[in-house]
């Protein structure tokens, strides 16, 4: 790959992760980051810009699945592939419900998850965000900051779910041209692929 992609590693298994990082490293040119537990992972998918989640199903302190719910209901849009030893059609249709846009069964071929990281980032890239689009918006006394997800008016966070942001937004990129049905049908379809 020619640019660094930013992986965000969560994993309780501290051999897996360390053996995950230091093969993406120096084959693929990723920059891994590391978490040990769901909740460091879902803290770090918040705060940090990653271009890709591989999170584990079995943890500790919390199941993978809930781990990909929370981020996705707070706006974390990167990619997330699950890595489980859970390898029923059943667990495999939870993890996608459940937010996550892949799903491999441990034990894994390195090459194999390799091939499907960069499918999952090809996509990625293909409906990513634009420039415009992600850029803080400024209209009066309404800030909609596309980044940590927020709304603000006269400075005072306004709570909004995924699809009321996502359709604040779309208008506002556009605030002096209607916006078609078409166009506001497509944002609503967007919000269900998470």
């Amino acid at each position: 790959m020619s640019v660094s992609k930013t992986i965000l590693l969560v994993d309780d298994d501290h051999d897996l992760r360390e053996a995950l990082a230091e093969q993406f490293g120096l084959y693929e040119g990723f920059t891994i980051t590391q978490a040990g537990n769901a909740t460091e992972g879902v803290k770090k998918a918040e705060s940090e810009r990653v271009d890709l989640i591989l999170l584990d199903v079995d943890m500790p302190d919390m199941d993978g699945r809930e781990a990909c719910k929370l981020m996705r209901t707070r706006g974390v849009r990167a990619p997330i592939i699950m890595l489980t030893g859970q390898d029923s059609d059943a667990d495999t249709i939870l993890g996608l419900d459940s937010g996550a846009n892949d799903y491999v069964t441990k034990p894994f071929d390195l090459d194999v998850l390799l091939a499907r990281i960069k499918v999952v980032l090809r996509r990625g890239a293909q409906s990513g965000p634009t420039q415009a689009q992600a850029q803080r918006l400024e209209l009066g006394d309404l800030v909609i900051d596309p980044a940590a997800h927020t709304v603000s008016l006269k400075g005072e966070l306004v709570e909004l779910s995924p699809r009321e942001f996502s359709l604040l937004h779309a208008l506002a990129l556009q605030p002096n041209s209607p916006e078609s049905h078409n166009n506001l049908g497509n944002v609503y379809q967007e919000q269900n692929r998470y």
